[in-house]
């Protein structure tokens, strides 16, 4: 059908490949391209059309010979297919795929004033957007009349959307503003979906304010793409199923509990059932330290470990697709929380005091189980997403399964 695919400077962990093999039978590459490489591209490029992402929205623009009139509206293109005659068109498909956004969000921009951060081809699909349907809008950006600078004039608005990459994939942890400054706001949108909560999301949720990831609008806007490349209507029901498939695979499971739960052992049998890699954070400070935990304690102390495993914990999070075993002090550092979150759902295993293991397990075998849950439990409670009882290792494995289907 074509050879088509996704043209960006950095692509690493894109899930575009993915949610086109669900839309339509075609190949569907990545072209990681710097900028003094577009125009050689696109003069001797072997394709037959391409999605554009951060940060040639707007830099494609001169090698199409026509526009769409959103892209022209819009001055921005997402989309681009290779003509008969060998010209390119281009097109936006972003401004279906955020009003649909919008839509599923619930968003009302219709009273206060709406926020975006940002100035790139995402925020003027944005503007466009939202010019009929908003009160008032106000673009920030590094150097214009709103910036970073004065955004202090801006803290009574009521809905924020994020069109910066600022805390994408891999530089997650980081975000454009502080939500607690703005009192008035009621939702926060991030075009951002990878990570599935970034930290502007995270704080959202923290403090009650309704959120929503770009999960939806990527695949909108892949689907009318899709559309443009093959020519065919593809049945807009696909869509949530998906965003749920898409979803569901690349989020991590993440196993929280007391020592000796068995977090280990249910997540391998877990990782064979979903066909996913399985890692353990004690494995990968052991790794990193060429030591083994209890030495760690013995040597260096618990604050050096519970450091060394918060590096095991930025590292792996931060990926997709995962089961993760942690360990059971993860929670007695609240920095963690938001790492393991970002883009995980987190299974508690709970299990009874008098069945823990305790040889081999510093903390355990120092304090007491009785202790360490008297201070834990309530911390993997808040924690988590979902609570595993204690059941045998296959029981256990199985249960998660489909609880995180």
């Amino acid at each position: 059908m074509g050879r088509f695919g996704l043209l960006g400077e950095r692509l690493t962990h894109s899930f575009s490949p993915s949610i086109h093999a669900e839309l339509c039978d075609y190949e569907y590459l990545l072209y990681e391209k710097k900028p003094d490489e577009l125009e050689d591209f696109f003069k001797n490029g072997d394709f037959d059309g391409l999605n554009v992402t951060i940060p040639y929205k707007q830099d494609v623009i001169p090698y199409c010979q026509s526009l769409s009139k959103t892209a022209q509206i819009i001055g921005s293109v997402n989309t681009i297919t290779r003509l008969p005659d060998g010209t390119f068109h281009g097109d936006n498909t972003d401004a279906c795929g955020l009003a649909y956004l919008f839509e599923r969000a619930k968003a009302d921009f219709s009273q206060g004033k709406t926020l975006i951060l940002g100035g790139g081809g995402s925020s003027l699909t944005a503007q466009m957007v939202l010019r009929d349907i908003a009160q008032e809008v106000v673009v920030i950006s590094r150097s214009g009349a709103n910036n970073y600078e004065n955004i202090h004039k801006h803290y009574d608005a009521t809905a924020i959307i994020n069109t910066t990459p600022v805390g994408m994939y891999p530089n997650n942890g980081v975000s454009p503003i502080d939500l607690k400054m703005f009192k008035q706001c009621r939702i926060v949108i991030d075009l951002i979906y990878n990570p599935a909560r970034t930290e502007l999301l995270l704080q959202a949720e923290e403090l009650g304010i309704a959120n929503q990831n770009g999960m939806p609008m990527l695949v909108v806007q892949a689907k009318k793409s899709a559309e443009c490349f093959s020519g065919k209507l593809i049945d807009g029901d696909k869509v949530e199923s998906i965003t749920t498939k898409i979803e569901n695979e690349t989020r991590n499971i993440v196993l929280i509990g007391m020592p000796g739960c068995g977090k280990t052992s249910i997540g391998k049998a877990l990782a064979e059932k979903t066909g996913r890699a399985f890692a353990d954070t004690d494995d990968w400070v052991e790794c990193a330290t060429g030591t083994s935990i209890a030495n760690i304690f013995a040597q260096d102390g618990e604050d050096i470990f519970r450091k060394t495993e918060t590096d095991a914990l930025r590292a792996l999070c931060k990926r997709s697709g995962l089961v993760i075993a942690t360990g059971g002090g993860v929670v007695t550092r609240p920095e963690n929380k938001n790492i393991i979150r970002q883009n995980s759902v987190v299974i508690y295993l709970e299990r009874n005091i008098e069945d823990l293991a305790t040889v081999g397990r510093p903390l355990s075998m120092r304090d007491g189980a009785d202790a360490l849950a008297a201070v834990r439990i309530p911390l993997y409670e808040q924690w988590s997403d979902l609570k595993l009882a204690g059941n045998s290792i296959e029981q256990a494995a199985e249960e998660a399964k489909i609880l995180t289907m």
